[in-house]
C-alpha cells in the first residue's frame, strides 16, 4: 500500500513539471450520412428532384478543456453540440425534422511540438444525447423524441500560435455515432411506412474545424 502511494505520488510530481492547461472554443462543419433517416426524408418527404445524398451537413460547436502531461501526450473533454435540419415544402404545407445531439466525449491525443506550432493525433469515446422534433405543419402537430447512445471518433488537429499562449487550430474528424431509434415520452418511434421500419440515427460523419485555444500553466 505504502509502495503504491508513493509511487501515485512520483508520477503526479512528474505530470506537475508539464501541468499545462488547454482552453479550446470551435465551430465546424460535419457531412453526416445517416442512412435510416435520409431514406425516411427521401421516401416519404422529399420531392423527386431534390433527394438527400449520402451526405447531409451539419454545424457543429465544442467547447473542450484539456491538460498536457507531458509534452506528447494530452487528455481532454470536449463537448460538441450538433444541429442538423431539414425543412420542405410538402404541398400540403411544410414539413420539417430536426435532428440534435450532445456528443460529450473524453479525449487522448498524442502531441508532435514544434516551435510555435503543434500536430495532435489521437481519438475519445463518450456517451450521445440526442433530440429529434418533427414538424408537420398541415397537420398541426409538433413530435419530439430522445436517445441515448455511444460513440467514437477519431481526429487530426494542426495548432500554430498567434500571440503568446493563444493558438489557431485547424481539426478534422471522423466519427461513428450509435444513437438507436429515439422515443417519444410514450415510447413511440418515428417510422418508415415504405420499408415497415423504425427509423435508427445512428451517424457516421466527417467534420472540419476551425477554433481558438489559449494555454496556460506550468511547462518546465
Amino acid at each position: 500500500m505504502k509502495k503504491s502511494c508513493i509511487l501515485f505520488f512520483i508520477i503526479l510530481i512528474n505530470c506537475a513539471g508539464f501541468a499545462q492547461t488547454e482552453l479550446k472554443g470551435t465551430m465546424g462543419i460535419n457531412f453526416l450520412s445517416v442512412p435510416s433517416m435520409q431514406d425516411y426524408i427521401n421516401e416519404n418527404y422529399a420531392p423527386s428532384g431534390s433527394l438527400l445524398g449520402t451526405f447531409s451537413s451539419a454545424i457543429i460547436f465544442t467547447g473542450e478543456a484539456g491538460m498536457f502531461l507531458s509534452k506528447s501526450f494530452e487528455l481532454g473533454i470536449e463537448l460538441p453540440y450538433q444541429i442538423y435540419s431539414y425543412t420542405e415544402n410538402v404541398g400540403l404545407g411544410q414539413y420539417e425534422l430536426a435532428y440534435n445531439s450532445v456528443l460529450p466525449s473524453v479525449m487522448a491525443y498524442y502531441v508532435l511540438m514544434g516551435d510555435g506550432y503543434n500536430f495532435k493525433f489521437g481519438g475519445g469515446a463518450g456517451v450521445r444525447f440526442v433530440s429529434v422534433t418533427e414538424s408537420k405543419k398541415w397537420q398541426g402537430t409538433d413530435e419530439a423524441f430522445n436517445a441515448f447512445g455511444f460513440g467514437g471518433l477519431l481526429r487530426v488537429e494542426a495548432n500554430t500560435a498567434l500571440a503568446e499562449n493563444v493558438y489557431a487550430n485547424l481539426g478534422l474528424d471522423m466519427r461513428y455515432d450509435i444513437n438507436g431509434e429515439p422515443e417519444d415520452n410514450e415510447g413511440k418511434t418515428l417510422i418508415n411506412n415504405v420499408q415497415n421500419e423504425n427509423v435508427n440515427f445512428d451517424t457516421f460523419s466527417l467534420g472540419v474545424k476551425l477554433g481558438i485555444s489559449y494555454l496556460f500553466g506550468v511547462s518546465n
